[in-house]
């Protein structure tokens, strides 16, 4: 056809080619081109230039420069979800007229949460729910199953951007959520859903209208097989807040967390539990962790992270074993890869166990990913017991960052950390000397005990036996 050819856009940086590439020339990376089809007729717009010059208009006012000491702050305003373990990610509810993507992977509950929402936002605010990928008798069938209704809630099945927005238009709602960005298409735009210019432009007419109207927006977007969103790379920096819902499918529990938020933290988490009614919030997270946890076993040990402002006990678990290769295996899960080699080398250095001739396998319980050094100590203990096979008294809890000489460094919020201990029934918590020095937190009846290194936590083994 005269004027529509294909071009190959990557997918992690928009780079865009006529030729096929298998290593991005932009950003180097693999395997990321995606094929477009695209009308370059001169007679014809661009859905693209649409959206730019509609982006003008409405902005006109902006377009001149302003003394800095001019501007005035602005007070957004915030909707609250209903859920509070959610509006604790964002940043304390959903800020009127932003943009949020919310992805996943496939059956994680993405769904499933988002009609949760409808149904507490629908008591004071007019939602609209677009669905690409079911049918409003399936929709229907969730919604009956979850408890659902609501005389302000919209549903809409669709996919083309053009009526979607003349829908929002009639409707006038407060919240519009979009399930999922991947489906949507505009006519103008000549290449199949979910190709990098059809979402990118149909993410940009849904962010015009946000800005220009005061609407806030959800997007739902998938995630590939790395577990990166699906799509352009270009599209977590058009919207404000990208969250990930994460979790095993085959475990009840998920966390969502924001990994990018312009209205508030990047550090806060939310805890549910997947039933057959729906997600519950779990309120306390460091309960559900140590339930079922062993006692006088070998190879386990406590430590207390930080979520944002939210302590949480986790328990860690390591196994050695003598091993029969050459070559011993190393595996870690919830705990970063390089940080166990790197404490078992101060182990092996400064306290002479050899655990080069042993198999050794980390894991945190309950699938959460620890990346803060505060959980160098625990880790420590846990390696240091199952090599010795002495169990961790079971009232003790360690935290502390270890370095290469195997001392034990200070770490932050300490007092969030030891209150969080003392509450879950810990006796005996170990902590580095210089926070036990500062800490200003009553014991009631726990004995906090300062740690200078390896050698003083490696101690606390002979402690237990004589208790």
């Amino acid at each position: 056809m005269k004027g529509v050819k294909s071009i190959f856009t990557c997918t992690e940086c928009g780079y865009s080619t006529p030729k096929w590439f298998g290593k991005c020339p932009s950003c180097g990376s693999w395997n990321t081109a995606v094929e477009d089809v695209v009308d370059s007729s001169p007679s014809s717009e661009s859905g693209a230039s649409k959206t730019v010059k509609r982006l003008k208009s409405l902005s006109a006012e902006d377009v001149k420069a302003v003394p800095f000491g001019e501007l005035v702050l602005p007070s957004y305003s915030r909707i609250s979800t209903g859920i509070d373990e959610l509006d604790r990610a964002l940043g304390g509810g959903l800020v009127s007229d932003s943009v949020v993507l919310l992805c996943g992977e496939p059956g994680i509950g993405k769904s499933t949460l988002l009609l949760q929402i409808c149904s507490e936002l629908g008591i004071s605010n007019r939602v609209m729910y677009v669905s690409g990928e079911e049918s409003k008798g399936q929709i229907k069938m969730r919604a009956k199953r979850l408890g659902i209704t609501g005389d302000n809630l919209f549903l809409l099945t669709d996919t083309d951007v053009d009526n979607i927005t003349d829908q929002i238009s009639s409707v006038e709602p407060d919240v519009v959520i979009i399930d999922s960005i991947q489906t949507m298409y505009t006519p103008e735009i000549n290449s199949t859903p979910g190709s990098v210019s059809q979402v990118k432009e149909s993410a940009l007419r849904f962010i015009s209208i946000a800005k220009s109207r005061g609407i806030s927006f959800i997007f739902v977007g998938h995630v590939n097989k790395e577990g990166s969103i699906a799509g352009p790379k270009v599209l977590e920096h058009m919207v404000d807040t990208v969250m990930y819902f994460e979790g095993e499918r085959k475990q009840s529990y998920r966390i969502i967390r924001a990994v990018k938020n312009r209205f508030g933290s990047t550090d806060e988490i939310g805890v549910f539990e997947m039933t057959e009614h729906g997600l519950n919030e779990v309120r306390s997270p460091s309960e559900m962790l140590l339930a079922g946890r062993p006692l006088d076993v070998p190879g386990n040990c406590s430590v207390c992270i930080m979520e944002g402002t939210r302590p949480i006990i986790a328990e860690i678990q390591a196994l050695a074993t003598p091993t029969s290769f050459s070559v011993p295996r190393r595996t870690a899960s919830g705990i970063d890869y390089n940080r166990m080699y790197l404490i078992l080398a101060v182990l092996e250095k400064r306290l002479g166990i050899k655990f080069s001739v042993n198999d050794v396998y980390l894991n945190v319980i309950g699938g959460l990913q620890i990346d803060e050094p505060a959980s160098d100590l625990a880790t420590a203990l846990a390696l240091l017991s199952s090599f010795r096979d002495v169990p961790v008294p079971d009232d003790v809890i360690a935290i502390g960052e270890i370095g290469l000489s195997g001392e034990c460094r200070s770490v932050s919020h300490i007092d969030q950390r030891i209150s969080e201990a003392i509450r879950m029934g810990f006796k005996r918590i170990l902590v580095p000397y210089r926070n036990a020095e500062r800490s200003q937190i009553k014991k009631d009846g726990s004995e906090i005990i300062p740690v200078r290194s390896v050698f003083d936590a490696a101690g606390i083994f002979d402690k237990g036996k004589s208790k």
